[in-house]
């Protein structure tokens, strides 16, 4: 029942070139950021990567963006990150655009073992009737699509029409928790209680960052956001690495 992890190295070792990866956090909030820089420095290559958005330069995924480790994107936001922007406009890199809520729906069914459902969300447009450019083809910037989205099923209930989308799993998930104990039950605090639940359950193996370990029984079961089930290692983060958080703009008043 132990599940804490020698270090983040050990924790994703096993993660091997090709894997589909769901990672929590939005923006920068939440990110599990330990683990992929563990993840960088282990080497893995071609990645296929489901989270809201790619991080920044040089931070979150965009580590991983920055040398060429990440194959495909699933997100929903793709703002804030100039190199993930030329590799996508040059072919380099896969992107599928969903909508966000659609997105969070699509991890929270596939963790909740919902193979589809149906949401009115992205009808009428590229999103239900394909043709969103997944992949440009090679060059800079050239504008031809090589890969397009598909047109998706549709479907009317009670005179409203909407879109079939499938649930999403992953291979591995990698997420960031306020509070978890040695089971793996995870507590999330405030804005980074985003899409890091929501990934954790899509993960076949989800590995989670702690920013404060606690032994079994130390947490309310009332206040328990994501139960043990869903975790399969856990990494305890130091003081310094809990505290090492970061913002994508910072605005205060003259």
């Amino acid at each position: 029942m132990d599940k804490v992890s020698p270090s983040a190295a050990d924790a994703v070792a096993d993660i091997p070139d090709g894997a589909t990866l769901a990672v929590g956090g939005f923006g920068l909030s939440g990110v599990p950021d330990v683990l992929i820089r563990a993840l960088h420095a282990q080497g893995s290559t071609g990645l296929q990567v489901v989270s809201n958005n790619c991080g920044v330069d040089g931070r979150g995924l965009g580590v991983l963006l920055a040398d060429g480790r990440i194959a495909r994107v699933t997100g929903s936001y793709v703002g804030e990150n100039k190199e993930f922007a030329r590799q996508y406009l040059s072919g380099e890199l896969e992107v599928e655009l969903v909508p966000q809520g659609t997105l969070a729906e699509r991890l929270r069914a596939g963790g909740a073992g919902i193979p589809a459902f149906y949401t009115p969300a992205g009808v009428g447009t590229q999103v239900a009737g394909g043709g969103l450019p997944w992949r440009y083809a090679p060059g800079d910037a050239s504008g031809v699509v090589a890969v397009a989205s598909p047109a998706k099923e549709t479907r009317d209930f009670h005179g409203r029409t909407h879109v079939l989308e499938f649930g999403i799993t992953t291979d591995f998930a990698l997420v960031r928790a306020w509070r978890g104990d040695r089971h793996g039950n995870l507590v999330f605090r405030k804005s980074a209680a985003n899409f890091n639940p929501l990934a954790a359950t899509a993960g076949r193996v989800t590995v989670a960052e702690v920013e404060e370990l606690v032994e079994p029984g130390e947490l309310n079961p009332d206040e328990i956001h994501l139960p043990g089930i869903f975790v399969q290692r856990i990494v305890p983060l130091t003081s310094a690495q809990a505290a090492d958080k970061h913002i994508e703009k910072r605005t205060v008043r003259p």
